[in-house]
């Protein structure tokens, strides 16, 4: 076997690492190699010091890159008389499931002709959470919201349990809010939450704490249009956000959906809520919406039972008993609104 030209691997290797994505391969040099080299021993050279190479795994390029990468490598083995290497091929099976996609893309066309996008997860469970993914309650609550525009309409609204944001976007699009303020506490439903309101042609403001949101909305500009809505996206934890900091937010209406769905969440649901009734000041209290779906009656009758307890009453709103964005079986789905 003829020894391959000193220092070829560590070119590929530098030329591979130092801008990514390359925008052209070294083939050249490897068909070049490889004809005076029929075998995989280079290859299996070239592989350790590229693809497989520690910097590579700890700063790797795109998984398409590398897919053509790898695959363009293979071709180059098989053309020749070289022994399969099974580095390689395991290499190029691993960067296939990799890139296979988690997410889709979804659109709803709301009854105006709007029509609503979201990156949605492709599993019912994804990253250690349920809210990457568009669930029943938000469907019909945001179908509740197109019907009753007026309730929104001109006002400073807080959703709890945002989700990746059909309910909050609909709105937006449909019904002419003041202010919007998308909340939720898990990470990586707030980053796929701030990409798909940026998908629906929405500016989040940038970097928002609840102390900026005290200064920064929340007074009213008569005569003013709400066309564009402020959006606003923040993290917010039912456990730890305080009185004092929900005072600022003014909200004139909250709403959820799916967010009765476990016993253990159900006590700091009601906390908030009870955070929101003292935070009010001297002003009205917000109007509130939460909407289920019923999986567990125990579940939703304990929600009710803990109402009762704190002094929160509820009533019933009537809902159409199906929905415009479902196309098969309808679930159980209550809309309560609260008086806190």
């Amino acid at each position: 076997m003829a020894e391959p030209r000193p220092g070829l691997a560590l070119r590929f290797q530098r030329r591979f690492l130092a801008a990514r994505p390359l925008r052209s391969l070294p083939w050249p040099e490897l068909e070049q190699s490889l004809s005076a080299a029929p075998d995989s021993e280079l290859l299996a050279d070239i592989l350790h010091k590229t693809i497989l190479h520690p910097l590579c795994v700890k700063y790797p390029p795109s998984a398409k890159y590398r897919r053509c990468f790898l695959t363009e490598l293979i071709k180059k083995l098989e053309s020749t008389a070289a022994e399969p290497l099974d580095e390689l091929y395991e290499a190029l099976a691993n960067v296939l499931k990799e890139e296979e996609s988690t997410h889709c893309y979804k659109n709803y066309i709301l009854p105006t002709g709007d029509c609503v996008s979201l990156s949605e997860s492709t599993a019912l469970i994804s990253g250690g959470t349920t809210g990457l993914v568009t669930w029943e309650a938000a469907l019909h609550l945001a179908q509740w919201a197109l019907q009753n525009p007026s309730v929104f309409r001109d006002r400073t609204i807080l959703e709890l349990g945002s989700g990746i944001g059909f309910t909050g976007i609909a709105i937006c699009k449909t019904c002419q809010p003041r202010t919007f303020i998308f909340s939720d506490c898990h990470p990586h439903v707030l980053r796929q939450l701030g990409e798909n309101i940026r998908l629906n042609g929405f500016i989040p403001e940038p970097d928002v704490t609840w102390s900026i949101q005290t200064e920064s909305q929340g007074q009213k500009v008569e005569g003013e249009k709400c066309q564009n809505p402020k959006v606003i996206v923040a993290e917010l934890d039912w456990g730890s956000v305080t009185e004092k900091q929900l005072l600022g937010v003014r909200a004139d209406v909250v709403i959820a959906a799916d967010v009765v769905y476990d016993p253990e969440i159900i006590l700091a649901l009601i906390g908030m809520l009870q955070k929101l009734s003292t935070s009010r000041a001297d002003r009205k209290a917000p109007e509130v919406f939460i909407a289920s779906t019923i999986r567990n009656p125990d579940t939703y009758q304990l929600f009710q039972a803990e109402l009762d307890k704190v002094g929160i009453r509820w009533q019933m709103i009537p809902a159409h008993s199906s929905c415009n964005f479902l196309y098969d079986v309808q679930p159980d789905v209550t809309i309560l609104q609260l008086f806190i």
